[in-house]
């Protein structure tokens, strides 16, 4: 049972990216919260989550995920971590009007948030180009 269980996961890039996600948004969440315990700024305090987790996802996504590290895929996934922060950092400001507290904001946009990072990261970061297969019909 295990055993397939393994197999499964190697073989399915979503399963591995939610694995590899639960690490990394935890790491990221645990800096954020941690910088505005001690009273750091929201986007300061999202700014260093971001720094902070970005060469570790980077190593995580990349390697694990994907199954690809090549440096030239760096400036793409540095673009596309800036576009998450950005609109993150837009999204907690609502979001907090409305529960009344940074960190349950966050945690609320943490799912939505991950997400779009999936789609980012596999549509424009770490894009494998198609296999073509060729076929043969016989009538």
């Amino acid at each position: 049972m295990t055993d397939v269980k393994t197999r499964t996961l190697r073989g399915n890039r979503f399963l591995r990216f939610l694995m590899a996600g639960a690490i990394n948004t935890l790491f990221g969440f645990l800096a954020y919260s941690t910088a505005i315990l001690f009273g750091a700024d929201v986007w300061l305090a999202l700014l260093l989550g971001l720094v902070c987790g970005a060469i570790f996802n980077f190593f995580s996504t990349g390697g694990y995920v994907f199954r690809d590290l090549r440096l030239g895929r760096v400036p793409r996934f540095v673009s596309c971590y800036l576009l998450v922060y950005l609109l993150n950092l837009k999204l907690i400001d609502w979001l907090s009007l409305w529960v009344g507290n940074a960190i349950l904001a966050q945690a609320i946009l943490t799912l939505p948030i991950a997400l779009l990072a999936y789609i980012l990261m596999a549509r424009f970061v770490f894009v494998q180009k198609p296999q073509r297969f060729f076929t043969q019909h016989r009538k």
